[in-house]
């Protein structure tokens, strides 16, 4: 009789251990750790932090620079503020956490965290695909329709644009996060430093998921739609220019555009780096590095991409220095 009641005694409590534990991970995720070494640690450390030191003072810079200067009130360079805003949300949504995971030397991060994680970084990264699509149409209206370029591009339909796109942004963002963290997970360790969606998939053991796929279908349509509007946008752009009897005229004209499709040729091609091959499952060191190409490298290229090859911006600081 005592040993039935031992027995039933240790039953209950490695049920209720089990229990506790099943509970504490629905409030907690584990991500991706980056090494068991500590000088790997430190180095990743000092990595993230000049990533995020250079991406926040070049973005910074352009944001200052165009407020300040009554020259660049216009249409493209207040699209390129916005971008730079953009940039700066997106880095700061990964970046930090992912330092204060190494100084701790822990890997966790909230359920709440987590949820807001996802939903920030999908509203960004959704804002800036509209915005840069929304800079083509400048770049078009600019060069294929000079005349009509202050009747069409005005203040208020540059407002109304990029108050449609965040709304947008923002409806995605949240039909994804809901559709997300609508699945019950089988596991709370994500294979990757941020909480990424498709990682999180990968973790559900519920026939619900396949509403959070039905949404990145529909979300990889519209971007589809996004960069097609683009080619066709550039297509029609570059008809434009060879029209243009004047070789200066049509340096001239290429060169507004130039900026601006390096950076979406950037964003295609870190996209399709990070996502050629299916996720694994496992962790790894490739994990990392494809992470970091396609999440932290346009923020930090994108204000060196506009300033080496804007001249009204560089010599803006020419005359302050001078």
């Amino acid at each position: 009789m005592t040993l039935t009641t031992r027995t039933t005694k240790t039953n209950l409590t490695s049920i209720n251990k089990n229990k506790m534990n099943n509970d504490t991970s629905m409030f907690m995720f584990l991500l991706l750790e980056f090494s068991d070494v500590q000088e790997l640690q430190t180095l990743y450390f000092f990595l993230f932090l000049a990533f995020y030191l250079m991406t926040i003072t070049g973005n910074l810079l352009i944001i200052i620079t165009i407020a300040l200067d009554h020259h660049l009130h216009t249409p493209m360079y207040f699209f390129l503020l916005m971008l730079a805003l953009l940039d700066v949300g997106t880095i700061s949504v990964i970046v930090p956490k992912a330092m204060a995971m190494i100084l701790m030397n822990g890997r966790s991060i909230s359920y709440s965290g987590c949820v807001a994680q996802v939903f920030l970084y999908t509203f960004f990264a959704t804002s800036n695909l509209m915005l840069l699509t929304i800079m083509a149409h400048d770049r078009h209206v600019a060069i294929c329709k000079p005349l009509l370029y202050g009747r069409i591009m005005h203040k208020e339909a540059c407002l109304q644009m990029v108050a449609t796109a965040c709304l947008i942004s923002f409806l995605c963002a949240t039909l994804h996060t809901g559709g997300t963290f609508a699945m019950t997970f089988c596991s709370n360790i994500i294979h990757q430093f941020f909480c990424e969606i498709p990682r999180l998939i990968t973790l559900s053991c519920s026939d619900i998921y396949l509403v959070e796929v039905g949404f990145l279908v529909l979300g990889s349509t519209v971007a589809l739609g996004c960069f097609t509007f683009i080619v066709i946008t550039y297509m029609q752009i570059f008809a434009a220019v060879l029209r243009i009897r004047s070789v200066h005229s049509q340096k001239k004209a290429l060169s507004t555009c130039l900026p601006h499709l390096t950076v979406v040729s950037l964003l295609i091609l870190t996209a399709v780096f990070a996502y050629v091959r299916p996720p694994t499952g496992t962790s790894s060191d490739l994990d990392i590095t494809f992470a970091i190409i396609y999440a932290i490298t346009p923020p930090l290229l994108n204000p060196f991409i506009y300033s080496l090859r804007n001249k009204e911006i560089k010599s803006f600081f020419i005359c302050r220095n001078v």
